[in-house]
């Protein structure tokens, strides 16, 4: 892999290091958009909340538009000493159909949880509750749903989400932590600090498939008739060796639906021009099918993503495409990602959005 300058920005590092110690467990967002919205405005952005949504503009809103799903995955309390995973709750799924890639995923990294600290708070505010250790997580046979045996918030009540405690580290040139996604919520904040004039849209619920609803919403009211989105998260990989093949992943569609031909096939270009190494994630994800299928294993899900679902609903309203940090550690508290990928990542924006 290719070197992208090994330093990243120290303001960048600062605001991530600040914005993953702030909670936004999936369905209990709120007190995050506040803490966004403290330090978008002080960017210069003009900051506007809708139903889990939270859009900020620059002088030229329809120039350039990124998304970012704020929601990170965690538990919410479900009676007394009682937890279950909050996505799951959120989505009011009461069976694991192993239909996605997180649900997939899920299932196998119950044992990953383990020993993991965490906290309760308040979804308004944001106030702490307290703190526990999960001792143990498991699919119940009964429900059909992860739950978790906790100690230590036994007199949590029920409705109140439960974070993991997490904080930023960087190791190895690579940054490590629950990155999935306020890394790419980071970026999008960091953008203002030098001049965006565009609009980038902050989304709640997306680990619950809900977060395309509010956004649609805003463009049916608010948009214009070329809604070309950038949607930006990450992008898992088994292992270091496999995300580092490549600095950056691009898509060209997802389980729900193709997206953007152009913006795909400029977004591809920019990469060429700049020389940063990218992959297809969907391309990726049929090659090894066809070494599963020779295997006789099932198929993996080429993933459902915001993007795929807003275009699917949108009846060509919204188009666009998607710009991916690959990853490692999926789902985890221990989700890493090379300071070269984030640095090609920044740039791309950067470029995008004639910063």
């Amino acid at each position: 892999m290719q070197n992208n300058n090994s330093e990243l920005d120290n303001d960048f590092i600062d605001l991530l290091k600040l914005l993953i110690r702030q909670p936004s467990v999936v369905g209990a967002e709120h007190s995050f958009f506040r803490v966004l919205q403290r330090e978008l405005e002080e960017r210069g952005a003009k900051v506007t909340w809708y139903e889990g949504l939270l859009v900020a503009q620059g002088s030229d809103p329809m120039s350039t538009m990124f998304s970012a799903h704020i929601d990170r995955h965690g538990l919410v309390c479900t009676g007394p000493n009682e937890f279950q995973y909050a996505a799951f709750v959120s989505a009011n799924k009461t069976d694991l159909l192993n239909n996605s890639v997180s649900e997939e995923l899920m299932t196998k990294v119950t044992e990953r949880f383990h020993h993991e600290e965490i906290y309760a708070y308040e979804p308004w505010s944001g106030v702490y509750r307290g703190k526990g250790i999960i001792n143990h997580s498991y699919v119940c046979e009964f429900r059909n749903n992860l739950i978790f045996e906790v100690d230590g918030l036994e007199g949590v009540v029920a409705g109140t989400p439960i974070a993991f405690k997490d904080q930023l580290t960087i190791k190895d040139q690579r940054l490590e932590g629950q990155l999935d996604n306020v890394i790419s919520a980071a970026a999008l904040v960091h953008l203002f600090a030098h001049g965006f004039k565009g609009t980038a849209f902050f989304t709640a619920q997306e680990e619950a498939g809900k977060s395309w609803r509010y956004l649609l919403e805003w463009f049916r009211r608010f948009g214009g008739s070329t809604n070309r989105l950038f949607v930006v998260d990450t992008s898992p990989f088994p292992d270091t060796q496999a995300a580092n093949e490549q600095l950056l992943v691009l898509r060209e569609k997802d389980a729900n639906a193709s997206f953007n031909k152009d913006s795909t096939q400029a977004l591809e270009a920019l990469c060429q021009q700049h020389n940063i190494s990218y992959l297809y994630k969907n391309r990726y994800v049929e090659a090894e099918n066809i070494k599963r299928a020779a295997l006789g294993q099932p198929p993996s899900s080429l993933g459902s993503t915001e993007l795929g679902r807003i275009i699917s609903a949108s009846n060509g309203l919204v188009d666009g495409t998607t710009i991916q940090i690959p990853t490692t550690g999926y789902h985890t508290m221990h989700e890493s990602a090379s300071i070269d990928s984030v640095n090609a990542f920044l740039n791309t924006l950067k470029i995008l959005s004639n910063i």
